[in-house]
């Protein structure tokens, strides 16, 4: 996959972009992310990219000429353009997997008070959230969702299971984890997952994700509870009459 980045601070994005599991997406030839620094395309002898916003009112607003300049330059067809927004869709699960099968999607980072609506409109481009509140500009936003998508791409991850197993995967938040030592300053691990049962674990993962998710996020909880509750097998639903009668439901 191709990721094009149009933003402002281009130098944001490799120290981010070549660690860990994307750099070694990277390396590997699976994801290319291409930053692109939207003043290479102004005209302006300043070198500037923004103006005062008609109708008055704070701050700065994005122009319009250098970014089609920089689409323009790029291409367009067969992409898809995303601007990363406050007022967008939010980005979930279902979004990010309709992302991971496109071939080339083109990021734009918007920053001071936004960007001049024509380039949406006239691009086509579809606006994207991270979460109901306000950042300094796109470039964080774009991080995420890059790192988000790029995880669902094939031989990203070590283990297939990775995806699979995490919580936003099926539907429920994702059970505590323990690692050695066994014991640490007085803090046991539970003893069902020292036992070698693989099936008795998988309950007591189930019956911790689902207790997890009740109390933090009990809107996922109704949705997989209306969703995927019927598929469960009969071990699998005890776990979950367990949590309930814990959750007090």
């Amino acid at each position: 996959m191709k990721i094009e980045v149009l933003t402002l601070f281009p130098e944001m994005f490799p120290p981010v972009m070549e660690q860990s599991i994307l750099g070694r997406a990277k390396e590997k030839g699976i994801l290319e992310v291409v930053p692109v620094n939207i003043r290479d395309y102004t005209l302006d002898k300043h070198n500037r990219t923004d103006d005062t916003p008609f109708g008055g009112g704070a701050g700065m607003v994005l122009s319009p000429e250098p970014v089609f300049r920089a689409l323009e330059a790029l291409g367009t067809e067969g992409k898809r353009l995303l601007y990363l927004s406050p007022r967008g869709r939010l980005l979930d699960q279902r979004l990010l997997e309709g992302l991971a099968e496109e071939q080339t999607l083109l990021l734009l980072c918007g920053h001071y008070e936004g960007v001049d609506q024509r380039i949406i409109d006239r691009w086509g481009m579809e606006e994207v959230s991270i979460g109901d509140y306000i950042l300094t500009g796109g470039e964080l936003p774009a991080m995420v969702l890059i790192d988000a998508v790029a995880r669902l791409l094939p031989e990203v991850l070590g283990s297939e299971e990775s995806h699979r197993e995490e919580s936003i995967y099926s539907g429920l938040l994702e059970y505590p984890h323990y690692t050695k030592p066994r014991e640490f300053r007085g803090l046991e691990t539970p003893e069902i997952l020292l036992s070698g049962n693989h099936r008795q674990i998988h309950l007591w993962r189930l019956e911790q994700s689902l207790l997890l998710t009740g109390e933090r996020r009990p809107e996922l909880l109704e949705r997989f509870l209306s969703q995927q509750a019927d598929r469960l097998e009969k071990d699998e639903k005890k776990a979950l009459k367990s949590a309930m009668e814990r959750l007090g439901r």
